[in-house]
């Protein structure tokens, strides 16, 4: 559970106003459980995040390359082809610092801290030929400059039948780990191509580095057939491509979810990808205007009721500062939030054109959580028979979202929806 600078702020946000956002998260979000701060893509590169950026663009922001695919712009890195951050944006990065002093200030205020990074070794040592670390090899030596990211041309994949691959991997997480990072998030991994050598030399290096790190793969979709490579080398990876504010895509994210349900486990996470509650687009124009979320508070409910019965990683996606009183206070509902943290068995039971049911279990209890989604555009009753799923007799019913107690039912459970709506129920045996 933790909050992600990307929706509203691209590849766009500064030192301070990532600090402003870790204050809010502490204030308002961490007694609910919100625990890691996410600082997103491309935080070594200097032009971003001033005028010289074109607020407007419409695609990621590519380097300018010479005939010989040469950058003819200067990403921020040390000597030895490790990215840092960019100073002109984060300050107390100077005199070798990286991020440290912001790693401190999310510690301190008793949160985790990530980054994200892209898969592969820059270009731009790749052609000044930098040494790697721990190896008698250079960038030159290990870059695989055949395999690039089809939508950001910032690095060369890394060959890993050359010595020093894994070292330069290695390197990467020592300094990541000095720096006193929690979580890593990877791009460029596990969609269109699944590069399974190169996560393996990223989970290596990270069971060496000396610090627990939290691997997260993006994007997806992460291929089906890799569930068990992809389990056993990261902690959660992204069933899409990019999770935005519109029906269709949450419409879809049911199929995905199920697809990927039987691969839930402690410690290994299929995600959905981040939430679009709040603020976003503030500074992200490739999908939409500057807005509070376009979800209806109707698929509000579906959406985080979904993610809370998949288990799905939840990672707020919007501004904290700017989102609305409204949007905060919907992600503090500690008893749906429980239900994300601590169920068993989370499944897909019905699914038709017009509806969705999931089912979970409490662990080591014998409460059962059910989840009831109406699919359609219009007000309807969505009903489920216990006894397809063994569950005869009489229960006590809790409503997680209205925290209340509402009786006792046997044989069907029956919600009336508004569109797109969702309802999160706990079952209990009645004694």
């Amino acid at each position: 559970m933790g909050w992600n600078s990307y929706d509203a702020y691209d590849s766009n946000i500064n030192e301070a106003e990532f600090k402003c956002n870790v204050d809010v998260m502490a204030r308002d979000l961490k007694p609910y459980g919100w625990e890691y701060a996410v600082l997103d893509f491309l935080w070594y590169n200097p032009v971003l995040g001033t005028p010289a950026d074109d607020p407007e663009r419409k695609a990621n922001p590519d380097l300018k390359l010479d005939t010989d695919g040469k950058p003819l712009q200067q990403l921020t890195m040390d000597g030895y082809g490790r990215l840092t951050p960019s100073e002109n944006r984060f300050p107390s990065a100077a005199h070798g610092a990286g991020f440290k002093p912001i790693a401190d200030y999310v510690h301190a205020k008793g949160l985790k801290f990530g980054i994200h990074i892209m898969r592969g070794i820059p270009r731009q040592a790749y052609f000044e030929g930098l040494p790697v670390v721990g190896a008698k090899v250079t960038a030159h030596d290990i870059a695989d400059t055949d395999s690039t990211c089809s939508w950001l041309n910032y690095m060369y994949g890394v060959d890993v039948t050359k010595p020093g691959a894994q070292a330069y991997y290695d390197s990467l997480f020592q300094l990541y780990a000095s720096w006193g990072i929690d979580f890593v998030k990877v791009d460029d991994l596990s969609a269109t191509i699944y590069h399974a050598g190169e996560l393996e030399l990223i989970h290596n290096s990270i069971m060496k580095c000396g610090r627990p790190i939290v691997l997260s793969l993006s994007p997806g979709e992460t291929p089906l057939g890799r569930a068990h490579h992809v389990a056993a080398n990261a902690q959660m990876w992204r069933l899409s491509g990019d999770f935005w504010d519109n029906w269709p895509a949450l419409l879809h994210m049911f199929d995905l979810l199920n697809s990927w349900s039987p691969f839930i486990g402690n410690g290994v996470w299929p995600d959905g990808d981040m939430l679009p509650i709040g603020h976003v687009g503030m500074r992200h124009h490739i999908v939409g205007p500057d807005r509070q979320s376009r979800f209806t508070w109707p698929e509000h409910y579906t959406l985080m009721t979904l993610w809370c019965m998949a288990r799905s990683p939840l990672m707020i996606g919007a501004d904290l500062v700017s989102s609305s009183e409204q949007s905060l206070a919907f992600l503090k509902n500690k008893e749906v939030l429980e239900v994300n943290q601590h169920s068993a068995h989370n499944r897909q039971v019905s699914r038709t054109e017009h509806d969705a049911v999931w089912l979970a279990d409490e662990p080591g209890g014998k409460a059962r959580y059910i989840a009831l989604f109406n699919l359609t555009n219009a007000r309807r009753k969505v009903s489920f028979h216990l006894s397809d799923e063994a569950l005869r007799g009489h229960f006590s019913v809790r409503d997680l979202w209205a925290k209340q107690d509402l009786g006792r039912i046997q044989g069907d459970i029956v919600a009336e929806l508004d569109a797109h709506g969702a309802a999160l129920y706990m079952l209990t045996p009645a004694r």
